[in-house]
């Protein structure tokens, strides 16, 4: 069953169910306001009978003036003695008055209902003044005629029932359809992912906690989409970079076998082969590497140590480079700081991007490290040509080369450490001219 019709069959029954308590309810306590208020009524009736009686016949000896009184009034009454127990004067038929008489005490003045036969009445009694003189008047009512009453009022009430009812389930339709309709087209969105139609997507119209989960959609969908362009992108960069100096060995291996160099060309064509082959392996190794850091195989060693201390190892295995470029090495550091994480990786993820400001700078390579923000700040920069706008965005894709690169992973490799380990890298313009790292890491003192 769908989620609109399961919602709208949930709220009509918690309706049947409101509806049906409430009518019982109702039903069993509006006969009893009517007893009640027909009581009221009796008695306000009685009171005004009982005064004009007073007035006018204060003795015994007028009963005939009582009888011709009340004959006058159009109601069902009794004029009763309590002394000697009898009815001097009803408005009713005499059977009736007489099976009254016998099936219900008229001494007892609590007993609100009589019956007699099927039928039921309303009573409320009224003494006169002075009380010595034991005459009472009692006024009744058929409990028949409150029962048409309450008959016809929850005939009333039922069909406003069912008008209310009708209303709140078109009500509830409504709402719920308006609810259900955006998960609908949701649903049509995600079958585009699960058939990777990314260009089809288009936002949908919602709000509250459904426009939050489609915003999750799209954002999983251009991940998706960003996630599959750079595998595909991984794989024809892996294919190319490993073809490269496959197809270079190759061809001087064969033509070493067919004999085609003389001897110094074949000297040189097996130094080739040798330094292609190094390449190679070092394209696999850190192919392996950065696979294995993405997918957290890599056990890391987390310890809190001093900042110093792995920027001068820094320094010191990129110093031989530096002084082969020609390339002045400098390094501003604040003290007292302290990283948590894996020391090894994290020099090899600075090293290699010291390295490659070496590489691309041209005179000058400045480390610093500083406390921004109540975060630990290093920054490696350089004076050389910097990083192209076009490659800005890719850059720490694998496969990703600039001018001089190698095998395009390094920073591919750093970025993989330096977020296993909490922080964070951005490439960026430096005020030396080149290209500027900026790497975030939590105050561990914090």
């Amino acid at each position: 069953m769908k989620l609109q019709y399961q919602l709208n069959a949930a709220f009509t029954a918690l309706l049947l169910i409101i509806m049906a308590i409430t009518g019982y309810v109702i039903y069993s306590l509006i006969l009893n306001l009517l007893i009640q208020d027909e009581q009221r009524q009796l008695e306000q009736k009685g009171e005004i009978l009982v005064n004009v009686l007073d007035e006018a016949f204060i003795s015994r000896e007028n009963l005939i003036g009582f009888n011709e009184f009340l004959k006058e009034q159009d109601l069902q009454l009794f004029l009763y003695d309590r002394e000697q127990n009898s009815v001097l004067y009803s408005t009713l038929p005499t059977p009736i008055v007489t099976g009254l008489f016998m099936n219900n005490d008229f001494k007892n003045s609590e007993e609100e209902l009589w019956a007699f036969g099927n039928e039921k009445y309303v009573t409320s009694r009224i003494l006169f003044v002075p009380k010595s003189l034991g005459l009472e008047l009692i006024l009744l009512t058929p409990l028949q005629d409150l029962r048409i009453v309450q008959q016809d009022f929850i005939m009333r009430m039922l069909l406003v029932f069912i008008f209310g009812a009708i209303a709140a389930i078109g009500l509830s339709y409504f709402l719920t359809r308006k609810l259900v309709t955006p998960l609908t087209r949701l649903k049509h969105q995600l079958k585009k992912v699960e058939k990777r139609e990314f260009d089809e997507i288009k936002p949908i119209s919602a709000s509250g906690e459904i426009k939050e989960v489609a915003q999750s959609v799209y954002d999983m969908a251009s991940e998706l989409q960003r996630y599959i362009n750079t595998q595909q992108t991984f794989f024809q960069n892996a294919s190319h970079e490993l073809k490269t100096p496959l197809m270079t060995t190759q061809g001087y291996a064969e033509g070493i076998k067919e004999k085609v160099f003389d001897e110094q060309e074949e000297e040189k064509g097996l130094e080739v082969i040798v330094s292609e082959v190094n390449r190679l392996k070092k394209i696999i190794n850190e192919m392996i590497l950065l696979a294995k850091l993405e997918s957290e195989e890599l056990s890391y060693q987390n310890e809190k140590f001093p900042l110093s201390v792995l920027l001068d190892k820094v320094v010191e295995r990129a110093l031989p480079l530096a002084t082969e470029q020609n390339v002045e090495l400098r390094k501003q550091e604040a003290d007292n700081l302290y990283l948590l994480g894996d020391e090894e990786r994290l020099l090899r993820a600075l090293l290699n991007l010291t390295v490659n400001g070496i590489r691309h700078g041209n005179s000058t390579l400045l480390i610093s490290s500083s406390m921004q923000n109540g975060e630990i700040q290093i920054t490696i920069e350089d004076d050389g040509e910097g990083i192209s706008e076009e490659l800005m965005p890719h850059i720490f894709h694998r496969f990703v080369k600039g001018k001089n690169g190698e095998t395009g992973l390094g920073l591919a490799i750093s970025r993989a450490i330096i977020e296993q380990s909490g922080g964070k890298i951005q490439a960026g313009k430096s005020q030396l001219g080149g290209a500027k790292f900026t790497l975030t890491f939590p105050n561990v003192l914090n």
